[in-house]
C-alpha cells in the first residue's frame, strides 16, 4: 500500500495492550489459590494472547512492523506494574480492583470500543478482525465482572469487604472495642438499677 493506513496506530496499540494483558493474566493464574479464578484468567489470557499476535500479523500484512511501547501512556512501566500486582500476595479481589478488571463490563452503556469504526477507511479484512476482537473483549469483560462479584460476595461472607486479612483484623478490633464499650454501659445501668431498688425498698419499709 502506498499510503499509510490511518488506523495503523489503533492496531499497534491493541496488539501491545493485548500482549501485556496475556502476560500478567497468565502470571496471575499461576499464583491464584482458586481453581475457578484460574479458569477465568486462562480463558481471557488465551484470547488476549491471540489478539496480540493477530493484530501484529495484520500490521505486517499491511506492510509495516509492530512498534514497541514507550514508558509513557501505560507502556513498559504500566506493564511492569501490572506484573507486580499479578505476582503479589494480594487477594484475587484486590488484584481485580487494582487492575481495573471489575470495570471493563459497561453493560448497555458506551465503552471504549464504540469509536473503533469511526474511521470509514478501515479495510474489510481489518474490519472483520476488529469486529471479532470487540465481541470477545466484551465477553471477557462480562466473565471478569462475574468473577469479581463472586469474589466480593465470598469476601463479605468471610467478614472482609475487600478480601484483605488486614482489613478483617481492623474490623475485628473495632468490633471488640464496641463490645467493651457496651459491656461498660450495661454494668453502669445495672448499678443504677440496684441503687434505685435500694432507695425504693428503704422508702417502703415501715417506720418503727
Amino acid at each position: 500500500m502506498s499510503d499509510k493506513p490511518s488506523y495503523l496506530g489503533l492496531l499497534n496499540a491493541v496488539s501491545l495492550a493485548e500482549s501485556r494483558a496475556h502476560c500478567y493474566l497468565t502470571e496471575w493464574a499461576r499464583v491464584t489459590p482458586s481453581p475457578e479464578v484460574r479458569q477465568v484468567l486462562l480463558t481471557v489470557a488465551a484470547r488476549e494472547g491471540e489478539h496480540g499476535m493477530s493484530f501484529a500479523k495484520r500490521i505486517n500484512e499491511l506492510g509495516y512492523q509492530l512498534r514497541p511501547a514507550g514508558t509513557d501512556n501505560g507502556g513498559e512501566d504500566g506493564a511492569d506494574r501490572a506484573l507486580e500486582i499479578a505476582r503479589s500476595d494480594c487477594s484475587d479481589l484486590e488484584k481485580m480492583e487494582a487492575l481495573g478488571l471489575d470495570k471493563l463490563d459497561t453493560g448497555d452503556k458506551p465503552d471504549i470500543f464504540d469509536g473503533f469504526f469511526k474511521d470509514h477507511t478501515i479495510d474489510i479484512r481489518t474490519g472483520e478482525m476488529l469486529g471479532r476482537y470487540i465481541a470477545e473483549e466484551r465477553d471477557s469483560g462480562r466473565l471478569l465482572r462475574q468473577c469479581y462479584e463472586l469474589l466480593r460476595a465470598a469476601a463479605a461472607v468471610n467478614g472482609s469487604g475487600n478480601g484483605s486479612a488486614k482489613t478483617a483484623a481492623k474490623a475485628d478490633k473495632a468490633t471488640a472495642k464496641q463490645l467493651a464499650a457496651l459491656d461498660s454501659k450495661v454494668d453502669a445501668l445495672c448499678r443504677a438499677v440496684d441503687d434505685l431498688r435500694q432507695v425504693v425498698c428503704a422508702q417502703a419499709a415501715p417506720v418503727g
